[in-house]
């Protein structure tokens, strides 16, 4: 039927700020959600408390309210708009639960509200375990043997009778939050304990383990008339034991029999149809006995999950775009496949390629945290690469990680303890993938690999052939590699890097130049989710080695954008809303926008955002290919975070004009120790500073200057490597750590300013005139890190003076490095003297929430000062913030509760929620005040 014409306001519920376990993939699918209703003429508002994302961003939405995602807020928004729905199924697990509260609180029932794309009660099924266990054995759907237990003694009595090992699952939680195997009746009480207080219903699920059995996800879309179609099958690489969120995931799945399959699709759509009636998306998540291939329903999610935005990404089939559209009444037949744009919705898609998803961990950010993965998610992020094959698809994930790998092995940081691998097989972290590589280098049979990690056979083999190509590479010179057996490595992923190393004493670059004599060329396939079926539309391409390329360079005028590759803690969502932005003002000024990101999760790899889209690794080889076909007028480095930025020097040898501030005044500002020169040549106060290349070299620096120091590498993002230190044994330490971790850096030792104020501004610079984005201050002192301190937007106790000083350094600044575009200043408040700790000519963090809070699309004004394209005075800016408004750092430390959560110069943050307050006596701010007071006169 079509559209259900009495819907014309809609409500969507975002899911707050970036926590581990619910990430920036609801960003991607509520904004996608979002312009899918406004295409529809339907009024959009959104509640969400995220700055950093562009679901919150005008853009996206009619209206949008960063407010608390609470029931208050919710009311204030119903009592504001006449909304006719609310879709609650974008927003995640907090989503969820939020629209469930309203309900029993009888909101949607107060104000004529009717929730679409779930049914409130579906949720209730799904999430209560008995409630689902029940439900799977009533229409004859597999579970494993379990028990719900609601207190203590009923979960002894669940493990007794079921027997080890077990599984604990407590109900109403996100990524596996208080879950856990429980191997020996030992360690039961502790884990039982911990599940029951980590359920909101004080409920736990005691389930059987089924410990090695595989697991598949299928992502699923149902319209009114009750048709369902498989949009995508996930394999898991890892076993059963791991979240599905830290393990490498594969599609189309690869070691299924047509008949489990089969079996596995008809029983998730017998799952979906039986809980409830309503029509959207839906994930199912199964295990499967590889003895036997007996399959066991492990949950449903009846809303758009953290797979969504994968499956979405690897099939080219916009899943929260078609859900939105089933939510208002549509059914699939009625819409447009958005790919073809000839056929109908009504379709599964096919592949012709392989997707691999790798997660990215930061475990260096946790110190001491327990690095042994398991049913508690504890990724930060995540990348997906597209292949030919899996082999090389995997390859390429392991490029786009920004970990220093050149691939999966072969480029010099392979383990070489046997015992240690074999550990490490058994006991699975985030790097298991490349010591299983090492392993099989090492000589240790397929088998015993098998047994220690339960990985498919069919996988391992995969692995176990790049050892047999690298035996065999190693018998050549690169000028005697036979053309044939050099096209064989490229096409199983192999980087010239990996290559070079796996030769000894030649360069990468040698290496692309002989295979471009031998005419080896990466050329670029389309995704056309119908295996070429149908003609595509869409311009969204990967990257192989074979002979047709499929990508047409046109003669337009073009701008790339470089993303900033997988969420991790000091680089986040909010460089790929930069990016976003980039995108968009780069169109607006008519330019053809190409972008280049490997981040599934993300609203810049969305097929539709940029006018190309290259989903590969923001690694060095894919990016210069990429260049050489599209010969672009300049590429932007100034949205993409770190990720970006260290591509510039090889951009600037390769000849490619970088838009904006140029790469000689971007590492100017990147290297501490000639930046502070800088700082003393334009009379800007610092703190004492010396630069040390060995532990010898920073003891003196520090004597000179005087302890307590920060020691800090250059080059870094996020904190990474700081710490402050008091004396020679602890400076030492840090020092040979440092240089350990990063050989070859430059180690900057400043005096730290102990109990100083901290404050940072951002600017605009056109070459001519500099314009103060704004200034914040932050509620914890000098010395903890600004992505993790509460900053207060305008400053709301620094004096004039100091806020004039701070000005004008900024303008100084500004000049002195010639910006064309972003600048963020960190400073160091103590009384009224003013000294800048660092200086940053790109996009930082707090340019989004400025642009929230001020309600100015500062990203797109900076890009068209970039481009050139305008001057700062060509733009009327009119800030609309009354009272103030403050960025709160949230912190994911429930998923690593045995590290230190103090706070420090290295970020531990994840992400970021934002609060406006209309005067100084408010509550929250008073409390936030005293914090302040507190720090300041601490001895």
């Amino acid at each position: 039927m079509p559209r259900n014409t009495s819907i014309k306001s809609v409500l969507i519920i975002g899911s707050g700020p970036i926590v581990i376990g619910q990430a920036c993939e609801f960003d991607y699918s509520g904004s996608q959600a979002s312009l899918s209703l406004k295409e529809e003429g339907i009024e959009v508002s959104i509640i969400n408390s995220n700055p950093a994302t562009i679901m919150t961003d005008k853009v996206v939405a009619d209206n949008v309210y960063l407010l608390p995602l609470t029931c208050e807020s919710i009311e204030e928004i119903l009592q504001k708009h006449n909304i006719d729905a609310v879709l609650p199924t974008m927003g995640g697990q907090t989503a969820l639960n939020l629209c469930i509260e309203a309900s029993n609180l009888g909101l949607w029932e107060k104000y004529n509200v009717k929730v679409i794309g779930v049914d409130v009660a579906a949720i209730e099924k799904t999430e209560n375990r008995e409630e689902f266990r029940q439900l799977m054995v009533d229409i004859g759907v597999g579970v494993a043997t379990s028990k719900i237990a609601n207190s203590f003694l009923e979960g002894k009595e669940a493990a007794q009778e079921i027997g080890y090992p077990l599984v604990i699952r407590p109900s109403y939680t996100l990524a596996g939050t208080g879950g856990g195997f429980v191997h020996r009746k030992e360690d039961f009480d502790a884990a039982l304990n911990r599940g029951l207080h980590a359920s909101p219903t004080h409920e736990v699920l005691v389930e059987q383990a089924v410990l090695g059995w595989k697991e598949f996800e299928l992502e699923l879309l149902r319209d009114t008339n009750d048709n369902v179609i498989i949009i995508c099958t996930i394999e898991n690489f890892d076993p059963m034991g791991i979240h599905t969120g830290d393990s490498i995931t594969v599609a189309p799945g690869m070691t299924l029999s047509d008949k489990c399959y089969q079996d596995m699709r008809n029983q998730a759509i017998l799952m979906m149809r039986s809980i409830g009636t309503f029509a959207g998306g839906c994930n199912v998540q199964f295990s499967v006995n590889p003895e036997n291939e007996e399959i066991i329903a492990i949950e449903i999610n009846p809303r758009v999950s953290r797979s969504s935005a994968l499956a979405s990404k690897a099939t080219g089939y916009p899943i929260a775009k078609i859900a939105a559209k089933l939510a208002i009444g549509y059914n699939l037949d009625e819409l447009q496949n958005q790919i073809t744009k000839t056929t109908s919705a009504y379709f599964e898609p096919t592949l012709d390629y392989v997707i691999v998803k790798i997660p990215r961990f930061n475990f260096d950010k946790f110190k001491g945290a327990n690095k042994e993965l398991g049913l508690q998610m504890k990724a930060v992020g995540e990348v997906m690469a597209i292949g030919r094959t899996f082999i090389e698809a995997l390859q390429k994930a392991c490029q786009s990680l920004e970990t220093g790998r050149a691939g999966l092995g072969a480029d010099g940081r392979q383990w070489r303890n046997l015992d240690e691998i074999m550990d490490s097989l058994e006991h699975p972290s985030g790097d298991r993938l490349f010591h299983i590589k090492d392993a099989f280098e090492l000589g240790v049979p397929l088998e015993s690999i098998r047994k220690a990690t339960r990985i498919d056979k069919w996988f391992l083999v995969q692995i176990q052939e790049l050892v047999h190509l690298e035996q065999e590479l190693r018998r050549y010179q690169l000028n005697n590699i036979p053309r044939d057996f050099f096209m064989t490595l490229k096409q199983k992923g192999y980087s010239d890097v990996q290559i070079a190393w796996l030769l000894g004493n030649v360069t990468e670059d040698q290496v692309y130049d002989r295979r471009k004599e031998l005419g080896i060329n990466r050329v670029y396939k389309m995704v056309d989710t119908c295996a070429a079926e149908f003609p595509a539309q869409t311009p969204y391409y990967y990257s192989t080695f074979e002979e047709e390329n499929e990508s047409i360079s046109s003669d337009k005028k073009k701008i790339i954008v470089l993303g900033s590759g997988p969420n991790r803690i000091g680089q986040g969502i909010e460089f790929d809303y930069s990016c976003v932005h980039g995108l968009l003002a780069a169109k607006e000024c008519g330019y053809e926008a190409i972008m280049v990101n490997c981040n599934p999760e993300t609203v810049s790899t969305d097929f539709n955002m940029a006018d190309k889209l290259y989903f590969e690794p923001v690694f060095w080889e894919h990016v210069r290919e990429i260049i050489e076909l599209e010969k672009p007028e300049g590429v932007i480095v100034q949205l993409g975070g770190q990720t970006a930025l260290k591509m510039a020097e090889r951009l600037e040898q390769l000849g490619v004009k970088i838009i904006g501030t140029s790469f000689e005044n971007m590492d100017l500002a990147e290297d501490r120790g000639r930046f502070s020169d800088l700082l003393k040549e334009l009379e800007i106060p610092y703190p004492r500073y010396g630069v040390a290349t060995s532990a010898e070299e920073a003891l003196q620096v520090a004597n000179e200057v005087g302890y307590p120091v920060l020691v800090r590498p250059s080059y870094v993002l996020g904190g990474q490597g700081m710490s402050i230190v008091i004396n020679d044994e602890d400076l030492e330490k840090a020092v040979v750590n440092l240089l350990k971790n990063l050989p070859g850096n430059h180690i900057l030792i400043d005096h730290f300013l102990d109990r100083a104020e901290e404050a940072e501004s951002d600017s605009i610079c056109d070459g001519e005139d500099v314009h103060i984005i704004g200034m914040m201050e932050h509620i914890e002192p000098a010395g903890i890190h600004s992505g993790d301190s509460s900053a207060v937007l305008p400053p709301f106790g620094l004096s004039q003076a100091v806020q004039d000083k701070m000005e004008e350094y900024s303008i100084k600044l500004a000049k002195a490095l010639n910006v064309r575009g972003l600048l963020n200043i960190q400073f160091a408040v103590k009384g009224e003297n003013v000294y800048v700790i660092e200086a940053n000519p790109r996009a930082s963090r707090t340019v989004p929430f400025i642009a929230k809070a001020y309600d100015v699309p500062y990203i797109n004004i900076a890009t068209k000062v970039m481009l050139g394209v305008n001057k700062l005075k060509d733009f009327t800016i009119e800030r609309k913030l009354k009272g103030y408004a403050i960025k709160e750092p949230v912190f994911s430390f429930s998923k690593f509760p045995e590290v230190d959560k103090q706070l420090g110069p290295e970020m531990k943050s994840t992400g970021e929620a934002i609060r406006f307050i209309k005067d100084l006596q408010d509550p929250y701010f008073r409390e936030l005040y005293n914090q302040k007071s507190m720090f300041l006169n601490a001895q």
